[in-house]
């Protein structure tokens, strides 16, 4: 089988695409190598089999055309994306080309080229806007929704506050009206929090990895200053390790109940995470105390998600398998090494 894989170098992308050469699969990669670590994923992927790499921008459509034209592929996991929400308030122009246009130019290169293709989509929880419609409470370490203490389901509506929840949701919203208008199979993951081995994170985006990085240097002593957090520390997100992530997109790619649906992925509350609780468990795991801290709320920053998994049990019978503490343990080992 033929898989393309845009931003096949990040991240989610390359745990993936090493899954794809694992099976002994064809892969193809689009990616410009723009986002940091990507360059250094490219190559541990190197090492892990053969495979076609594109170094194109999912901005330029003949780019695009030309790959979709080539490969015809079976499956496409599309990651290619702008993923930081600072970014997209600092450059919203950039965030609209690369998550809209750029997911247009993918969607209709496989409406005019390759209708057959199935496209799983990398979609996010800010579609749903800042949840001011509800109600939180503060509890000692966490914030608790009064309406949804289990998670949200899909059947929110919509509300794309925020440059980077524009441009996902306008694209989250193209893959569905592609399965309805044209036929195109498409599966939307609106995800929450994910983390584990090839996530270079930056102060942005990657928080567990990046908090994960500021303990180690309070442990090997390279650190001695006080880290940053924005807002009391007690937002809370339910984090998905990457092998977890991985085990979807295999288990939806040939379900047909799977095709036109949008679903919301996550860890679960019992893999929910505040940062003030992230800090605990890894002073626990490390001996050692974290001193941060408070700078001003980030813009548009939900005081909770925690997604509903009932959806995607229910009709691709998927639910995570790996704990946020041995998930945790395995990112601090990937780090080290």
């Amino acid at each position: 089988m033929k898989y393309l894989i845009t931003g096949g170098c990040g991240f989610i992308g390359s745990n993936l695409a090493a899954e794809v050469l694992k099976q002994n699969d064809e892969l193809f990669i689009i990616d410009n190598l723009s986002r940091f670590g990507s360059s250094a994923n490219l190559e541990w992927l190197k090492s892990k089999g053969q495979f076609k790499f594109f170094p194109f921008d999912i901005r330029n459509l003949n780019d695009v055309e030309t790959v979709i034209k080539e490969v015809k592929p079976d499956y496409v996991f599309h990651l290619s994306g702008q993923v930081a929400m600072t970014t997209s308030i600092a450059n919203p122009r950039l965030d609209f080309e690369v998550n809209a246009l750029g997911t247009f130019n993918l969607l209709d290169s496989i409406r005019k080229y390759s209708s057959e293709s199935i496209v799983l989509y990398s979609s996010s929880n800010k579609v749903y806007g800042d949840f001011e419609q509800f109600n939180f409470k503060e509890e000692n370490t966490r914030y608790v929704c009064n309406e949804y203490p289990n998670g949200f389901p899909e059947s929110i509506s919509l509300n794309f506050s925020s440059p980077y929840g524009c441009s996902k949701g306008a694209a989250d919203q193209y893959l569905i009206d592609y399965y309805r208008i044209f036929g195109i199979k498409t599966v939307v993951f609106r995800h929450s929090s994910m983390y584990g081995s090839n996530q270079h994170s930056t102060y942005d985006q990657g928080w567990v990895g990046w908090f994960c990085q500021q303990a180690l240097d309070f442990k090997n002593s390279r650190n001695s200053e006080p880290f940053t957090i924005s807002g009391n520390g007690k937002q809370v997100r339910d984090v998905l390790h990457s092998s977890d992530v991985v085990n979807l997109y295999f288990s939806a790619k040939d379900n047909v109940n799977a095709y036109g649906q949008v679903f919301n992925i996550g860890g679960g509350v019992e893999n929910s995470l505040s940062l003030v609780e992230l800090f605990e468990l890894l002073e626990n795991i490390l001996n050692i105390k974290m001193v941060y801290k408070q700078l001003q709320w980030r813009e548009s920053d939900q005081k909770v998600f925690i997604a509903d998994n009932s959806k995607v049990k229910s009709l691709i019978n998927w639910l995570p398998k790996i704990d946020k503490k041995s998930g945790i343990n395995n990112m601090i080992e990937w780090l080290q090494n």
